[in-house]
């Protein structure tokens, strides 16, 4: 069954004074481990640091973890009402899936191109391949051969109010499921070009079959100028394009590949990943797993999980908790790998100016978990 992940509307609309969903210490406590023996049993497996920095999350005046902020009558959690999914929740959910051998690669499929050459895109690609190998701990991550959008044989537009092309959903889905390798966990498309899923819709973000296994998300509406009258990517409303002509995609704009682009893509990434581990929409914390209606919401969201999402994917994986997070810094310190994708390199080094405030975070987490 295909259903949408994320629809957001193209703004916000009215602001509210800000509030915040403040859960209890006991709500929290229960949500993390749970009433039941045989799962707090399971939780108490866990090291003394371990425990130690995962129950952080408790505290009204944590320095790691905090509540969810609400802006506006448009965010996500006012306008989606969903259920709040615990750790017992995910854990007992007959149709989560989880990586098992012989079927546990993370596969990412480019669909057209990433910024202004063949060597910008391959870059891109292996930057975005090494943060999700490092956030996905323990898991090989692979990059299918990027395509052109007329290898995927999908629909496409002009969007009559944004003015700029658009594909298909339902093509890409389907050239994905097609191309889907054996050995893999999932297979989630990548692209540049904006989405829609049906001709009454204006746009999506990403769309995703959790039974498959697969998804497709567009970065396009992250562009900074991408909702100014500076957009490079619009073109003639009155340009009427044939069903079969490609060729429009050719000269296609893609913008540069900022700091800022890189950390919102490498967000929505492991967003979009991570619900097909099984995880829903938190409720509980800041989180990478909140749902976010606008860019502005999506922008505030942290880049990691709060203690009960993380707790889910550590599940999911079997990773070192500690670890992991050494590695997300060793992402962030060093430049990429050698890899014969990437050569020659055209960019010095990754631009993490924008993960400055993680890089942070990041310590004071390993912190406590090596006291």
């Amino acid at each position: 069954m295909v259903g949408l992940l994320e629809k957001r509307p193209p703004a916000k609309s009215s602001v509210l004074p800000m509030e915040t969903i403040k859960h209890s210490e006991e709500m929290l406590r229960t949500a993390l481990i749970s009433n039941h023996k045989d799962f707090i049993d399971m939780y108490q497996k866990y090291t003394p640091n371990v425990k130690r920095f995962l129950e952080e999350g408790f505290k009204a005046n944590s320095i790691l973890f905090k509540p969810i902020e609400l802006h506006s009558k448009s965010d996500w959690i006012l306008s989606n009402p969903e259920p709040k999914q615990d750790f017992y929740t995910y854990y007992t959910n007959s149709h989560r899936k989880t990586p098992v051998p012989g079927k546990n690669i993370i596969c990412i499929q480019i669909i057209g191109s990433f910024g202004d050459s063949e060597t910008t895109t391959n870059t891109y690609i292996h930057w975005l391949k090494e943060y999700c190998e490092a956030f996905f701990f323990g898991l090989e991550v692979k990059f299918q051969e990027p395509v052109p959008v007329s290898h995927t044989g999908c629909k496409f537009r002009i969007n009559k109010y944004s003015e700029n092309l658009q594909i298909h959903t339902g093509g890409i889905l389907k050239y994905l499921k097609n191309s889907k390798p054996k050995d893999a966990f999932c297979i989630v498309g990548i692209t540049m070009v904006d989405l829609y899923p049906q001709d009454s819709w204006n746009f999506v973000f990403g769309q995703a079959s959790l039974t498959e296994g697969m998804g497709i998300f567009s970065f396009a509406r992250y562009d900074d100028d991408f909702y100014t009258m500076n957009y490079k990517g619009k073109l003639k409303v009155k340009q009427s394009v044939a069903s079969d002509d490609y060729s429009v995609f050719d000269a296609y704009y893609t913008p540069s590949i900022t700091s800022k682009l890189l950390l919102r893509s490498c967000k929505t990434l492991t967003h979009e990943i991570g619900h097909i581990f099984g995880l829903q929409h938190c409720q509980w914390l800041q989180c990478i797993m909140q749902g976010s209606n606008h860019l502005e919401e999506s922008d505030r969201r942290p880049i990691d999980l709060c203690p009960i999402c993380l707790r889910k994917l550590q599940c999911a994986i079997n990773f070192d908790i500690k670890e992991r997070f050494k590695a997300l810094l060793r992402w962030i310190e060093e430049d990429s790998k050698s890899d014969p994708l990437v050569q020659p390199m055209l960019t010095s080094h990754k631009p993490t100016e924008a993960f400055k405030n993680w890089k942070e975070w990041l310590l004071q987490c390993l912190q406590y978990l090596e006291e």
